[in-house]
């Protein structure tokens, strides 16, 4: 699934270990979000949706493109 999950921590000037310390993961969970390489629990979804105050559809891309 395609996100935009990097882009919004780095407009905060946050590190990957920052953004996990706030929505409760590890580094490399929020790595491998970023990359692509694994898909968040809708907890940890929505956690990031409310952490950015955005909607899901707003950071993640099922059909691979922003709408």
């Amino acid at each position: 699934m395609k996100n935009g999950l990097k882009v919004l921590r780095a407009e905060r000037d946050w590190s990957q270990a920052e953004l996990a310390d706030r929505v409760g993961v590890s580094r490399q969970t929020i790595n491998a979000i970023e990359t692509e390489k694994y898909d968040p629990s809708l907890t940890l979804a929505f956690s990031l949706s409310s952490l950015f105050a955005m909607p899901l559809e707003a950071i993640f891309f099922p059909n691979g493109k922003r709408d």
